[in-house]
C-alpha cells in the first residue's frame, strides 16, 4: 500500500481541506501526563493520507489544528480517545469536538471477543497486519521513516474500523447506547486531569 504522509512542523498548513470527517492518533513521551509531553498529532481523511504535526513543545501554538479539533462540524475518529484527549487538554488546552472511539465501540460491539487494541481491530476489520513494536520509540527527536510509517497506520484505517463498528452496533441495537457513552468522554477526562483515575461508579 502506498500512504502518503506529509510532515508538517509545528501546525497544520493554511488553507488545508480536510474536510469533515477524520481520523486523528497522538504521539507522546510517555503515558504520564503530568511528566511526558504531546509530540505529535497525525490525521487522516480516509485515503490513505496521513498529515503528521510535529509540535513545538515550548509553545504549542498550532492555531489551525486546534481549530479542527475545536469544530463541532467535523467529526473526528480515534482509538482510545481517552488517552488522547486527555494529553490534547493538558499541553493544547481544550476539549476537542464531536468525538468518536473505536475502542468503546469495540467494547460495546464485540461482545464476542476480549480483544480490543487497535492491532485487533485492523486485522478484522481490514485483513492487514500492523506491527507496535515502535509504540514505545522516541517520538520527540528526528523522526525516521519507519516513525513515520507507524504513525499513519495508527489512523489510515480507522475509517473503515469505524464503519465495521458502526454496522454491528446498528445491528445489535447498541448504537444509541454507544452514543449516550462516548458523551461521557470529555468528564472522564477532567476525571483522569483531577486524579480520579479509577471507576468512580465502582462500590
Amino acid at each position: 500500500m502506498s500512504l502518503d504522509i506529509k510532515l508538517h512542523k509545528e501546525d497544520l498548513p493554511d488553507q488545508l481541506s480536510l474536510g469533515d470527517n477524520i481520523a486523528i492518533d497522538c504521539e507522546f513521551m510517555g503515558l504520564n501526563v503530568e511528566r511526558d509531553s504531546l509530540c505529535l498529532v497525525q490525521i487522516s481523511t480516509g485515503k490513505n493520507d496521513a498529515h503528521i504535526i510535529k509540535l513545538n513543545r515550548e509553545t504549542y501554538n498550532a492555531p489551525n489544528l486546534k481549530s479542527v479539533l475545536k469544530n463541532p462540524d467535523i467529526k473526528k475518529i480515534f482509538h482510545f480517545a481517552r488517552a488522547d484527549l486527555l494529553f490534547i487538554k493538558k499541553y493544547l488546552k481544550l476539549d476537542v469536538e464531536n468525538v468518536n472511539c473505536t475502542k468503546i465501540m469495540s467494547k460495546l460491539a464485540r461482545s464476542y471477543s476480549d480483544k480490543h487494541g487497535l492491532k485487533d481491530l485492523v486485522k478484522e476489520f481490514t485483513g492487514n497486519d500492523i506491527s507496535k513494536n515502535l509504540q514505545s520509540s522516541d517520538f520527540g527527536g528526528d523522526l525516521t521513516e519507519k516513525q513515520l510509517q507507524y504513525c499513519a497506520k495508527d489512523v489510515i484505517y480507522l475509517h473503515e474500523i469505524f464503519q465495521g463498528l458502526e454496522k454491528i452496533l446498528i445491528r445489535e441495537k447498541r448504537y444509541e447506547l454507544y452514543l449516550d457513552s462516548i458523551k461521557f468522554i470529555n468528564t472522564r477526562v477532567n476525571l483522569d486531569l483531577a486524579s480520579f483515575s479509577q471507576d468512580i461508579w465502582s462500590h
